[in-house]
């Protein structure tokens, strides 16, 4: 059996302009680790890489949309013995203030992102990590996974998506070698965050879940939720009856 605290010396970060992507890519910039980094504004795509730089850290950025798939596929197809890839790019919707629903263009976007191409990248860079015997994959899902937020209704179902995806992953791959784990964080501080409706209790920083996240790969949990009491809540809402979780939901201010 392989041991589980592997040593990511060569890393992929999609979304590595995000709250949670930059301060991932600063989580594990250190001497000896190459970063792969992904982001669509190149302005702050390079602000992250020259901070991680400082760390000591070997840095490659990657400029583009990850709805483009032939350049997202020629690019990943580039990169040699990674040793994990954190599968971060994501957008968010949220019905109107009025409840109109999310526009059809937004949400087609969204699905394309969270969900399209997050399953592009994974299988990706599959082929590579089974011919080597070893990898690690880690998808980014949400809490919203466990429980569709009324607020939110497409990007809960594109998390929920992803969950599952990797989750089946997982043990597609395990006997490869290769880790699948599924990170669910709640509310992390980020414009993404300010903009969605809502109450957001147990606010983590980018640098508390980064860390907590890193904890979790080295541990190679299934599933890396946090902060605790949220997800607890969330993992009954998932378990309840649906009547009962969306009464609740609409109770503690995700409804109109």
């Amino acid at each position: 059996m392989k041991k589980t605290d592997r040593s990511h010396r060569t890393i992929l970060i999609t979304g590595a302009t995000s709250a949670i992507g930059s301060a991932l890519a600063q989580e594990y910039a250190q001497a000896g680790v190459m970063l792969h980094l992904q982001g669509r504004n190149g302005v702050k795509l390079a602000e992250v890489a020259d901070r991680c730089r400082l760390q000591g850290a070997q840095v490659a950025t990657r400029q583009l949309d990850v709805r483009d798939f032939p350049a997202l596929g020629e690019w990943l197809q580039s990169l040699d013995a990674l040793d994990l890839a954190i599968i971060n790019a994501g957008v968010n919707t949220h019905i109107g203030p009025g409840s109109e629903p999310e526009p059809w263009d937004a949400v087609e976007v969204l699905l394309e992102v969270n969900l399209k191409a997050a399953m592009f990248t994974a299988q990706a860079v599959i082929p590579a990590m089974r011919r080597r015997g070893v990898g690690q994959i880690a998808f980014l899902s949400s809490l919203a996974g466990y429980f569709g937020l009324p607020v939110t209704p497409a990007y809960s179902a594109s998390k929920a998506g992803v969950k599952a995806y990797g989750e089946a992953l997982r043990g597609w791959l395990a006997p490869d070698g290769i880790f699948v784990n599924v990170i669910m964080p709640g509310y992390v501080k980020s414009p993404m965050c300010d903009a969605m409706p809502g109450p957001k209790p147990f606010l983590w920083t980018p640098q508390r879940a980064a860390r907590t996240i890193r904890l979790g790969l080295r541990r190679n949990q299934a599933r890396i939720s946090f902060p605790f009491p949220l997800n607890l809540g969330s993992w009954f809402l998932a378990v309840l009856p649906a009547g009962l979780s969306s009464r609740i939901v609409r109770m503690v201010g995700y409804g109109h």
